[in-house]
């Protein structure tokens, strides 16, 4: 869809909704020059999650069981 910036104006408030609920993004012409407005992407909360190799994977009832007795020095 490409507007001119006066549609753009009339109506700022009502395409900017449309854009963030299609995610169609919208094109503005002026002087010959176009400038494109989009909804950026939703990035997961869990994407800003740091990977940690010395985390023990697994099931925390399996070190219920271990038998630490010979790595303990008194």
């Amino acid at each position: 869809m490409s507007i001119t910036v006066t549609e753009l104006r009339a109506n700022l408030y009502r395409l900017i909704d449309q854009v963030i609920e299609t995610g169609i993004p919208l094109e503005i012409e002026r002087n010959g020059h176009k400038v494109l407005i989009e909804r950026s992407p939703v990035e997961s909360k869990l994407a800003n999650l740091v990977r940690r190799d010395d985390v023990i994977k697994g099931d925390p009832e399996d070190l219920v069981h271990l038998d630490w007795s010979g790595e303990w020095r008194p």
